[in-house]
């Protein structure tokens, strides 16, 4: 991906006047706002921009400034989180209310129950007041104290919400759907000549959102993912011709069986929706399973629920109320495959399949995303605090830096099937290309 026509011009409601209450007890750590992290970390990048007179792209770097824009004291903030469940979603919780309350003086924190359903009052879902004392031990439990939804709301029925509530800062946690419609409700503020902020902190345990190198969530996904792979490769090597399947999250991007895989190297096949495969033939994946079996009579394969997909011959299944297309089961289709196959030539087999999928959505963060999104959900209030609006607190280049929203929805990130990722998988699994021709 070319970054040189980025633009990581960053919004704000104004000048920030006030002296951050941060600046007695801070131990002088602050950043400026012309402390930026490239985009490009490749030398010879750097150097070809330069050559052609073109500065070098750059974001603003995350963290607390000297001057804020809002007042504390008067200051009303809301918090929703939209979209599926995903492990640490209640620490970048506790993370907002702890740094708004303890080091802002912020008093006023309501929490939006079901997410944007939570701003329509036809729905009748109340609000939560949120504070230290009830957001003090969450770390331990999964999903969200505020519960979520999917699907799209009146933009302007949002912001009428927003108006009504006195609300100056609205963090919304959660993945490019989310995004989208913070995006939208940044600019409809705009429009109406409003001073709310709206500032996102990007969710997806498939850690597919562009421009954001790694997304809370994912280090849990990828550890819980691994004891679904050990389980699996446990069964298999307990019986003869012992195949185990594992499904994990992925629809566009195969991240996440990518890195479990390469986590937990009892893997043998991966199969991704970036890089197509066949199923049959010479050199499909049943005939390379067969292989296996008769060199080492078990194998392990995973597969990522968006892998697969040109094989169903049904119409499309429609969308859900995220927007996204409803996928068929690769899984299933896969299980029925490999046991019709080796039923056929009479080789017994024992498959074991499954699908962990739900259960690493709902539980809590591990200890890499408590840190994680300490970091994310106090630089999302620096950031809020100092008026800044209409960006997404990201990580690039192992820096949180402030990310405009509208460069993040135009892209999705996904696996190079030229990239050092998948080169490391095929090396860890010896996978063949899968493909009948080349």
């Amino acid at each position: 991906m070319k970054f040189e026509h980025i633009d990581t011009t960053i919004q704000t409601l104004g000048d920030a006047k006030i002296p951050s209450p941060l600046l007695q007890d801070n131990g002088g750590y602050f950043v400026e706002d012309d402390e930026r992290i490239l985009l490009h970390v490749n030398e010879k990048e750097v150097a070809e921009l330069q050559r052609r007179n073109r500065p070098a792209p750059a974001f603003e770097s995350a963290g607390p400034r000297r001057k804020i824009y809002f007042d504390p004291s008067k200051l009303r903030c809301a918090l929703v989180t939209c979209g599926g469940l995903c492990p640490g979603l209640n620490d970048v919780i506790r993370s907002v209310v702890l740094e708004l309350h303890h080091r802002y003086g912020v008093k006023h924190i309501c929490g939006i129950r079901y997410g944007l359903q939570g701003f329509i009052p036809e729905y009748g879902h109340s609000t939560m007041d949120l504070h230290p004392e009830n957001v003090a031990h969450i770390l331990d439990s999964g999903g969200s104290i505020l519960g979520s939804s999917r699907g799209d709301q009146d933009i302007d029925a949002i912001v009428d919400s927003l108006e009504r509530m006195h609300i100056g800062i609205l963090f919304m946690i959660g993945g490019d759907g989310t995004l989208a419609a913070a995006s939208k409700i940044a600019d409809t503020i705009s429009r109406r000549g409003l001073k709310i902020s709206v500032i996102g902190l990007p969710k997806t345990i498939d850690n597919d959102i562009f421009l954001v190198a790694r997304s809370f969530g994912f280090d849990t996904a990828v550890d819980i993912a691994t004891q679904s792979i050990s389980g699996a490769h446990n069964e298999a090597e307990a019986y003869p011709n012992g195949v185990g399947l594992i499904k994990l999250m992925g629809r566009e991007s195969g991240f996440l069986a990518a890195t479990a895989a390469l986590a937990r190297q009892d893997v043998n096949f991966v199969l991704i929706p970036e890089v197509p495969f066949d199923i049959d033939g010479a050199n499909g994946l049943l005939e390379n399973i067969e292989a296996r079996l008769k060199e080492r009579r078990h194998a392990v394969i995973v597969v990522a629920e968006g892998a697969g997909q040109e094989f169903f011959q049904e119409p499309e299944k429609g969308h859900d109320a995220s927007g996204n297309v409803k996928l068929h089961d690769i899984g299933i289709l896969l299980k029925e495959k490999i046991l019709a196959h080796f039923e056929a030539k009479k080789i017994p087999v024992s498959l074991k399949y499954i699908d962990p999928s739900y259960i690493i959505r709902s539980l809590p963060a591990n200890a890499n995303d408590h840190v994680f999104c300490s970091f994310l959900g106090r630089d999302a209030v620096h950031a809020g605090m100092t008026g800044k609006t209409k960006l997404v607190v990201s990580h690039w280049n192992n820096h949180f830096v402030h990310v405009p929203m509208n460069q993040m929805i135009t892209h999705r990130k996904k696996v190079a099937p030229d990239g050092k990722l998948w080169a490391t998988v095929l090396e860890a699994t010896g996978q063949s290309s899968l493909k009948n021709s080349v």
